[in-house]
C-alpha cells in the first residue's frame, strides 16, 4: 500500500487534501461502499406491513400515529446538534455513529416488541438520518476541488444503485422466492453491519469547514454539499491548509494550563463560529429571488417528508397486504430511478426561471396536489402506485431546479448553512404538522383525511406562487415599460 501511494510524501499530501490519483480513490472507494451497503436495505419498503403483521403485532393507530412520528421529532432535534458536530469531530466518527445507529435501528426492528420499544427504535433511525450530513460532507475534506464533481457523482450514485438493489431484491424475494419480511431484516442488518465495518477504514480527515482552519480563513472556504434527500449538488471553494501542529496529532500539552488555555481557545472559537453562521444568515437570505426558491424549498419538502413516511400506512389502507402481493419494493426502485433521470433531463432545459420560475413551482406544485389527491381518493392500488411515482419524479425535478437556483443567488458561498436551515425550516414544519394531523395525543386523523389535508397542502403552496409569480411578472413588464418610456427622453 505504501508503494501504491507513493510512500511517505503522498500520504502526507492525502492528509492534507492532496488530489493525487491515489489519494483520492482510496477514500472515495471506501465512502462508496460504504454508501451502498447502508442503502441496500431490501426490508424498508415493506416496513408498514412488517410493523401491523405477527412480528410486531401492532395496531394501525400505533404504527401511524404514536410510533412514525417519533421520527420526525428526533430529526428535528438532533439536526443542528449533528450539523456542529459533525464539522467539529471532522465526519468520519459521525460517520460511524450513522453506521452504528442503524446496526441499532435494525436490530431492535428484528428483537424489540412493545409500542415503547419501537418508539425507541424511531429515535435511533432519525438519528441515522440527521447524520446523513456526515457521508455527504467527508469527501469533500479529503480530496481537492478540481475533484469535487466526480466524487460528488461517485457517492450519489452508490447510494442511487444501493437503494434500486435493495428494493428490488426486497420485491424479488417477498413475490418470488416467498422470503418472509423478517428474513429481508436480517438482509438489511447483514448489509447495515459490512457498512459500519467498511467505515472504519475511511481515513481521518485533517480540515473542516468552521472548526479546524485558521482563524483568518475559517469562513474564507466552503464546501460542495449535496441534498441528502434529492441528490441535488453545488460548487465549493478552495483547499486551506492545516494550522500549525497538526503534522503530529500526538504533540498535545501534558499541563494543565495548556489543556486550560486550549479548553478556552476552543470556547471562543465556538461563540466566534456561531456569530458568523448568523451574519452569513442574514447576507444570504437578503436576495428576494433567494428567498422564494427557499421557502419553496422548506414548504415543499415537508410535505413531501410526510408523504413518502406515510405512503405505505395509505397503500394498506386501500389494498391490505395479508390478503394480496404488495409490490412497494419495485414501486419505490421504479420511482428512484425515473426520478434520477428527471434529474438529468432538467439540467439540460434552457428557460428564464428568473421570469417564470415562480409560475413552473405553481404549476407543478398543483401536480403534485393533484397527484397526493388521486392517491387518497381513487382507492386502486395502481392508480395509487403510480400517482406516487408521479409524486417523486415532479418533486426530485423541482428540488434539483430549486437548489441551482439558490446557489446562483447567493451572494457568498454558504451552500451549506442555506440548505441547511431549509431543511431545519421543513422538518420545523413538518414537526408542526405531525403533531396536530398525525399524533395521537393531537387530532390523531386516519390515514385517508391525512393524505386530504397533504394534497389541500400543495395547493395552497400552488396557489401562493401563482399569486407571487403573476406578481413578479407584473412588475418585471412595468419595469421594462419604464425603461423603454424613458430611453427616447434620455436620447
Amino acid at each position: 500500500m505504501a508503494d501504491s501511494l507513493g510512500g511517505r510524501p503522498a500520504r502526507r499530501s492525502a492528509r492534507a487534501g492532496g488530489g493525487g490519483a491515489c489519494c483520492w480513490a482510496l477514500p472515495t472507494a471506501l465512502l462508496c461502499a460504504y454508501g451502498f451497503f447502508c442503502s441496500v436495505r431490501p426490508s424498508e419498503p415493506f416496513l408498514t406491513r412488517y410493523l401491523l403483521g405477527p412480528h410486531k403485532n401492532l395496531s394501525e393507530t400505533q404504527v401511524f400515529n404514536e410510533i412514525y412520528p417519533v421520527w420526525t421529532y428526533s430529526y428535528l432535534a438532533l439536526l443542528f446538534p449533528v450539523f456542529l458536530a459533525t464539522d467539529y469531530l471532522r465526519y468520519k466518527p459521525v460517520v460511524l455513529l450513522q453506521g452504528l445507529s442503524l446496526i441499532v435501528t435494525w436490530f431492535m426492528l428484528l428483537y424489540a416488541q412493545g409500542l415503547r420499544a419501537v418508539q425507541f427504535l424511531e429515535f435511533f433511525y432519525g438519528m441515522g438520518t440527521a447524520t446523513d450530513i456526515a457521508y455527504y460532507s467527508y469527501i469533500y475534506s479529503v480530496v481537492d476541488i478540481n475533484l469535487y464533481q466526480k466524487v460528488t457523482s461517485y457517492c450519489r450514485s452508490a447510494t442511487l444503485v444501493g437503494y434500486t438493489v435493495g428494493s428490488v431484491s426486497g420485491q424479488v424475494l417477498v413475490s418470488v422466492a416467498g422470503w418472509s419480511l423478517f428474513s429481508l431484516n436480517v438482509i438489511s442488518l447483514t448489509s447495515i453491519s459490512v457498512a459500519f465495518g467498511t467505515a472504519w477504514f475511511l481515513p481521518m480527515p485533517q480540515k473542516s469547514l468552521f472548526f479546524h482552519h485558521l482563524s483568518s480563513q475559517r469562513l474564507s472556504c466552503e464546501m460542495k454539499v449535496m441534498d441528502c434527500k434529492n441528490g441535488a449538488a453545488v460548487q465549493d471553494h478552495p483547499d486551506v491548509q492545516r494550522a500549525p501542529g497538526w503534522e503530529d496529532e500526538t504533540k498535545v500539552p501534558l499541563n494543565g494550563e495548556g489543556h486550560s488555555a486550549e479548553k478556552q481557545k476552543q470556547k471562543v472559537d465556538i461563540i466566534k463560529v456561531l456569530k458568523d453562521l448568523w451574519r452569513d444568515f442574514l447576507q444570504c437570505y437578503s436576495s428576494r429571488t433567494l428567498l422564494c426558491w427557499s421557502v419553496w424549498w422548506a414548504l415543499s419538502t415537508c410535505g413531501y417528508f410526510q408523504v413518502i413516511n406515510y405512503a405505505q400506512g395509505l397503500w394498506e389502507m386501500v389494498l391490505p397486504s395479508p390478503s394480496a402481493d404488495i409490490y412497494n419494493g419495485a414501486v419505490e426502485a421504479a420511482s428512484t430511478l425515473l426520478g434520477a433521470v428527471a434529474v438529468v433531463v432538467v439540467g439540460h432545459i434552457k428557460t428564464s426561471w428568473a421570469m417564470w420560475g415562480e409560475v413552473a413551482l405553481a404549476l407543478f406544485s398543483f401536480l403534485i396536489a393533484a397527484a397526493v389527491y388521486v392517491m387518497d381518493t381513487v382507492h386502486n392500488i395502481w392508480v395509487c402506485y403510480a400517482s406516487y411515482v408521479i409524486f417523486r419524479i415532479i418533486y426530485m425535478m423541482l428540488i434539483t431546479i430549486a437548489t441551482f437556483q439558490i446557489a446562483t443567488n447567493l451572494s457568498v458561498e454558504r451552500y451549506a448553512l442555506v440548505f441547511g436551515v431549509n431543511t431545519f425550516i421543513a422538518l420545523a414544519l413538518q414537526t408542526l404538522l405531525t403533531v396536530i394531523v398525525v399524533d395521537a395525543s393531537g387530532l390523531g386523523l386516519d390515514i385517508f383525511t391525512q393524505f386530504m389535508i397533504y394534497a389541500s397542502y400543495f395547493a395552497a403552496i400552488s396557489l401562493v406562487f401563482l399569486v407571487s409569480g403573476i406578481c413578479s411578472i407584473v412588475r418585471a413588464y412595468t419595469r421594462l415599460e419604464q425603461v423603454q418610456s424613458r430611453s427616447p427622453e434620455s436620447q
